[in-house]
C-alpha cells in the first residue's frame, strides 16, 4: 500500500505550493511534484541505508542514485522554465540551501552506492547525507518562494512579458 500511495503523498505538497501565485513555485508547477517525489525517494533511501543492514541495502543504494539523478534533472528543468525567477533558486538563503542539497544528495548517493555495501559507516554517513539533502531541498524551495513573493520584480516583470502589445 505504501508503494502505491507514497509517490502521491510525496508530491502532494509540491502540487499545493505550485497552485499558488508565488512566482518561484507556480512557474515550476510541472517540475516541483517530480522534484519532491525524487527528494522523498532520496530521504527514504537514506533512512534505509541508515537503519538497514549494509548487505541488504542494494535496492536502497540504487534508489538513492536514481533519486539524486532525478532531483538534478527536475531542478535544472525548473530553473530553465522559470527564466529570471530562477535567480531566487540561486541567491540568498535559497541558493545556499539548494547548493547544500545538491552536494549532500550527490555525496550521499555516491557514498551509499560505492561504499555502502562494504562499510556500515559509509552507509550511515550516506544515509544521513541523503536525509539532510532532502530537508535542504524542501527548505530551499520554500525560501525561493518567499524571496520571489517579496520582490515585486519577480511578479511584475514576468507579467509584462506575457502581456500582448496594446493595439488600440
Amino acid at each position: 500500500m505504501a508503494a502505491l500511495l507514497g509517490p502521491a503523498v510525496a508530491a502532494y505538497t509540491a502540487v499545493l505550493a505550485a497552485d499558488t501565485a508565488v512566482p518561484a513555485w507556480h512557474g515550476a508547477h510541472r517540475e516541483l511534484p517530480y522534484l519532491f517525489a525524487a527528494s522523498a525517494t532520496a530521504a527514504a533511501s537514506g533512512m534505509a541505508l541508515l537503519l538497514g543492514p549494509a548487505h541488504e541495502s542494494g535496492p536502497a543504494r540504487r534508489a538513492a542514485f536514481l533519486a539524486a539523478a532525478a532531483e538534478e534533472v527536475a531542478t535544472r528543468a525548473a530553473e530553465r522554465r522559470l527564466g529570471m525567477v530562477a535567480e531566487t533558486y540561486r541567491q540568498g538563503r535559497a541558493g545556499t540551501l539548494l547548493w547544500a542539497a545538491r552536494v549532500l544528495t550527490a555525496s550521499g548517493a555516491a557514498s551509499g552506492l560505492l561504499l555502502g555495501r562494504r562499510s556500515r559507516s559509509a552507509a550511515v554517513v550516506g544515509g544521513l547525507a541523503l536525509l539532510a539533502g532532502s530537508a535542504c531541498i524542501r527548505f530551499g524551495i520554500f525560501a525561493a518562494g518567499v524571496a520571489s513573493a517579496e520582490d515585486p520584480k519577480y511578479t511584475v516583470v514576468p507579467q509584462r512579458d506575457d502581456d500582448p502589445p496594446d493595439r488600440s
